[in-house]
């Protein structure tokens, strides 16, 4: 696997500052100096993991340390990780026996092999996601009634699941959802030194599936003419874009760390047109965020304009859909 000389590295790959030779570390943005490298690193550690490898696998993670701070949370997961490899014993299986179990569940066998094998479908039924989506629906239930409050439930999870899905084909490791009633959802992921790039679009995933998400509300709605679908799409499609005011923790707080500054200033003049557009004073808040953002101090030099791309047209589809609810009628 190919591997660059912290030597040659003179600017962050971030911000663009000069950086000492050696660091791994940017002493302006704390970027790490090497997380393209190290993402490459991860991808493989764990493709060697999921094939059995071990000893690649830890060969892999023990090359990802040299290019870590060692004070880096990520280095401190890597060192765990590499210890845990490191106590695992092979594992032979023991053919005949298996052979016979099998044979006793017949046409179930397949099913079996899956849940005995299937890391995701393991994953699915982790007592802490399970305990609190099931609050999480009691709480809108209550609020709402059963209907909109289990609807409304059901498109934050396909949010958070764009997230999960979207790390998992990265090969990057990451928790089922946890759900907060009242406050929304999280995915809990190790970065680990990845690109602000991939970051983007991990983080525009969420906001992407749930687009997806109010518009089978939207197509229900146009089938049924029941009024609790589109009223389900419209406060999705509204949740969704206040997640992409680009501050704080926000997916579009995450995202805009991958534009430059022309791409900053193009966004928040967009999210105007989206307002004046659709009729949407939601995305006035996208614009403020997106015009603060320019000044801050962890502007990239390099543009993005894939990522750029998608989260334009991502608030725009959006903003159709929300348009498409019935405006109330005022009578004088």
């Amino acid at each position: 696997m190919p591997s660059s000389s912290p030597d040659l590295i003179q600017e962050c790959p971030r911000c663009s500052a000069a950086l000492v030779p050696g660091a791994l570390a940017c002493a302006s943005c704390h970027a790490l100096v090497h997380s393209a490298e190290l993402e490459l690193l991860a991808a493989g550690a764990r493709t060697h993991e999921a094939r059995g490898a071990l000893d690649e696998a830890r060969e892999a993670w023990s090359q990802a340390l040299t290019l870590l701070p060692p004070d880096a949370a990520q280095a401190e997961w890597i060192r765990g990780k590499i210890q845990q490899l490191a106590a695992v014993k092979p594992n032979v299986p023991a053919a005949p026996a298996r052979r016979s179990w099998l044979r006793l569940l017949g046409p179930l066998a397949p099913l079996a092999i899956l849940l005995v094998k299937g890391k995701f479908l393991l994953a699915l039924f982790k007592l802490k996601f399970l305990l609190s989506f099931g609050t999480f629906i009691a709480f809108y239930w209550a609020l709402f009634g059963m209907k909109f409050g289990v609807g409304f439930a059901l498109l934050i999870l396909v949010h958070e699941m764009g997230h999960f899905v979207a790390i998992k084909r990265r090969g990057l490791p990451a928790d089922m959802p946890v759900f907060l009633p009242g406050f929304g959802a999280y995915v809990r992921w190790t970065a680990l030194g990845v690109t602000a790039r991939t970051r983007a679009l991990v983080s525009l995933a969420g906001p992407l599936a749930g687009c997806l998400g109010a518009a089978v509300c939207v197509l229900l709605w146009k089938q049924s003419g029941d009024a609790l679908w589109i009223a389900l799409a419209s406060v999705s499609a509204l949740l969704n874009v206040l997640n992409l005011i680009p501050i704080w923790v926000l997916d579009g707080g995450q995202t805009i760390a991958a534009l430059n500054r022309n791409e900053r200033i193009l966004l928040a003049a967009t999210a105007v047109l989206l307002a004046a557009g659709f009729g949407q004073p939601v995305f006035l808040l996208v614009a403020a965020g997106a015009a603060y953002r320019v000044f801050t101090k962890d502007v990239p030099v390099a543009p993005n304009q894939a990522v750029t791309a998608y989260y334009v047209l991502l608030l725009a589809a959006l903003g159709f859909l929300m348009a498409l609810a019935p405006q109330p009628v005022v009578r004088s």
